[in-house]
C-alpha cells in the first residue's frame, strides 16, 4: 500500500464498516473528516488509559481491545469507547487492515464497547504492524477503588492462570514448531487462551464485593504485578508460590524456552486485594460465573516475597518480560 493515511474510500469500506457496536453515550463518533469524538458522561467520572501492542502481530485487533479495556476494569469502571491507532509497514495489504478491524470490531461487540475513532496509516517508520489503543470509560464517583483502605491481613487473590497472554502469543509465533514441543491437546489449549483475555467480569464482581485494589497482570507477570501492588498500597506482600495457578501447557512452553512462568505477561488474569472476611462471598460469585479464583497471598507490614515450603525468596522489581526472551529464540 502507498505510504500515508488510508484513502477515505478504504476507511469507509474496511475500517468504519467493522465498527458495529454503537453506544448511546457517544454523541459524535468515528467518521471521515471528524477529528474527535464527543461523549456524554452525565454525572459519572471519566477514566482513560492507553496501551500499545508490540510483542506480536498475531490477533492484534483482538488483543488491543481486550487489553486496553482491562485497564478500566481494574478501577471497577465500565469501558465505553476505544480510540484505535494502526501504524502499518508499506508491505501491508488492504486485507491485513481489514482482518485487524474485523477482530477489533468483534471484540468490541463482545465487551459492549464502541470504537469511537483513531488513526490508520501506512509508514516506513515501522517494520511490522503496531497498534495503540486508548480506552475511555466511566465510573460511578461513589464506587472508586481506594488502595489506602488495604490493611495488614487482607488477602491477595488472582483470577484464571499465570501466563495467559504470553502462552497464547508464543504458541502462535511458533508456527509448525509447536509439534516438536506440545501435544495436540496442549496446542489447542494454548490457542484457546486468547479467549480468556478480558477481566471485565472480574472487575465488576470485585468492585461490588469490596476489593480495595485491582491490577491487570500484564508485562512482568504475576511477580511483577505483586511488586507493583506493594508499591501502590505501601505495604508488604507475601505470596504462596504453590497457590499460583499455572496451566500445564504454560509450564511446558516455559520449560522449552527456559523462561519463568511467574514473570510471563498474563493479561486476562487479575490480581486483587480484598478483606479476608469477603473471601467466601467472592468465591461463590466467581463459581457462579465459571471463573477460576485462587487465594495466593496476604498483606503484611513490609517486604515483598514469595514463600514455598517454608522458604522465602524476595520478589525483585520487574524487568523485561519473559515473552521477549522466548520470541528472541524463535527469530
Amino acid at each position: 500500500m502507498e505510504i500515508g493515511k488510508l484513502p477515505n474510500d478504504v476507511l469507509e469500506k474496511i475500517v468504519f464498516s467493522n465498527i458495529k457496536k454503537k453506544r448511546d453515550e457517544v454523541i459524535v463518533r468515528a467518521g471521515v473528516g471528524k477529528d474527535n469524538a464527543i461523549i456524554d458522561f452525565n454525572r459519572d467520572l471519566c477514566i482513560i488509559s492507553t496501551d500499545p501492542i508490540t510483542g506480536t502481530d498475531k490477533d492484534i485487533g483482538k488483543l488491543a481491545i481486550n487489553i486496553s479495556c482491562n485497564d478500566i476494569a481494574v478501577s471497577g469502571g465500565e469501558p465505553l469507547g476505544v480510540l484505535l491507532t494502526i501504524m502499518a509497514p508499506p508491505n501491508t495489504t488492504v486485507k491485513d487492515i481489514e482482518n485487524i478491524m474485523i477482530e477489533a470490531g468483534r471484540a468490541a461487540c463482545e465487551l459492549n464497547v464502541e470504537i469511537i475513532g483513531g488513526h490508520t496509516e501506512i509508514t516506513a517508520a515501522v517494520n511490522r504492524m503496531v497498534l495503540s489503543a486508548t480506552v475511555i470509560g466511566k465510573q460511578n464517583r461513589n464506587k472508586i477503588i481506594d488502595p489506602s483502605k488495604v490493611k495488614v491481613g487482607d488477602k491477595i487473590i488472582m483470577t484464571k492462570w499465570a501466563g495467559i497472554e504470553g502462552t497464547s502469543i508464543i504458541v502462535k509465533e511458533m508456527g509448525e514448531r509447536w509439534k516438536e514441543k506440545l501435544s495436540i491437546d496442549e496446542y489447542e489449549d494454548a490457542l484457546n487462551m486468547d479467549n480468556l483475555l478480558s477481566v471485565l467480569k472480574e472487575g465488576v464482581i470485585l468492585g461490588k464485593l469490596g476489593a480495595n485494589y485491582m491490577h491487570d497482570i500484564t508485562e512482568g507477570g504475576v511477580y511483577g504485578a505483586v511488586w507493583e501492588a506493594s508499591k501502590v498500597i505501601e505495604k508488604g506482600v507475601k505470596i504462596w508460590k504453590e497457590n499460583i495457578p499455572v496451566k500445564e501447557v504454560t509450564k511446558r512452553i516455559c520449560e522449552s524456552f527456559d523462561i519463568n512462568p511467574y514473570r510471563l505477561i498474563s493479561s486476562g488474569s487479575m490480581l486483587a486485594v480484598v478483606p479476608s472476611g469477603n473471601i467466601e462471598e467472592i468465591k461463590e460469585n466467581f463459581i457462579k460465573e465459571g471463573i477460576k479464583l485462587s487465594v495466593i497471598g496476604e498483606i503484611i507490614e513490609e517486604g515483598i516475597f514469595v514463600e514455598k515450603m517454608g522458604k522465602k525468596e524476595n520478589i525483585s522489581e520487574p524487568g523485561s518480560d519473559e515473552l521477549y526472551k522466548a520470541l528472541s529464540k524463535l527469530s
